[in-house]
């Protein structure tokens, strides 16, 4: 999926963010009125108040093959032993609770694996930032670091965040962690840097089945709004009201 021609870097796309952020004096980027967002070359501007992005992952699909992990760490330098996103196998026995396992979060695949329990079913689970449209970890920033875009992406101003760990403990998917070696918050950001510039999110890339697909409800006749608007999709935990932007098709019940 492309949205026009501009080439713009990714370090240059955070100075831009972090400077309108800090520009905001804490207050969320989408709640403020901006004819623009990042800025691509000169006459190639990136308007954010054309897009509204959503995230769909198609879980009859995912085979658990890690591509997508492994792509997340490569294009961000997630550091190793962290994830931005993650696969969890789930393994639902006749009697009582699911076995669910995520090793090394899924990077690596997952080998087979002898239980002792009669089971009926089993799938794997694709998991990122849910990219609320009430974010709790927004909510819950003391510094206004963590914000979200008029485009419907949840970042991080790493400039301002102080490494507190609010937003980590408020996040109820927890999608977030504090950065090993910069102490501030980190999470998933949709490939900002790329999707910003027409390219898709590096998971989706990477992903050899189409399990993980990036809509945009803005743009006339989009596939994956499309879907999101007329098939049966469903978003973890509803009950918070969070109102997540990323949706699942073929979610078994048994999923959490």
């Amino acid at each position: 999926m492309r949205h026009g021609a501009c080439t713009l870097g990714g370090s240059v796309a955070t100075l831009i963010l972090g400077d309108f952020v800090l520009a905001q004096s804490g207050s969320e980027a989408s709640s403020q009125p901006a004819k623009a967002g990042p800025a691509g070359a000169a006459g190639c501007a990136y308007d954010w108040s054309k897009h509204d992005y959503v995230y769909l992952i198609d879980t009859r699909k995912c085979i658990g093959c890690g591509s997508c992990v492994r792509a997340c760490s490569q294009e961000n330098n997630v550091p190793a032993e962290y994830f931005r996103t993650w696969v969890e196998r789930y393994r639902v026995p006749r009697k009582g609770e699911p076995l669910v396992d995520s090793p090394n979060g899924g990077m690596d695949g997952f080998e087979p694996e002898v239980t002792g329990q009669a089971i009926t079913k089993a799938f794997f689970f694709p998991k990122l930032c849910c990219h609320c449209t009430n974010t709790p970890c927004v909510q819950l920033c003391p510094v206004g670091a963590s914000y979200r875009t008029r485009d419907g992406v949840v970042l991080v101003d790493e400039t301002r965040c102080i490494g507190c760990g609010y937003c980590v403990q408020a996040c109820p998917y927890g999608s977030r962690f504090i950065h090993p070696a910069t102490k501030v918050a980190s999470k998933c950001t949709l490939c900002y840097h790329r999707i910003t510039r027409g390219l898709q999110t590096a998971c989706i890339q990477a992903c050899p089945v189409g399990a993980r697909l990036l809509g945009d409800t803005k743009t006339i006749g989009d596939r994956v709004a499309e879907i999101i608007a007329t098939e049966r999709v469903q978003i973890l935990q509803p009950q918070l009201l969070t109102k997540p932007n990323c949706y699942y098709l073929g979610l078994s019940k048994e999923a959490r």
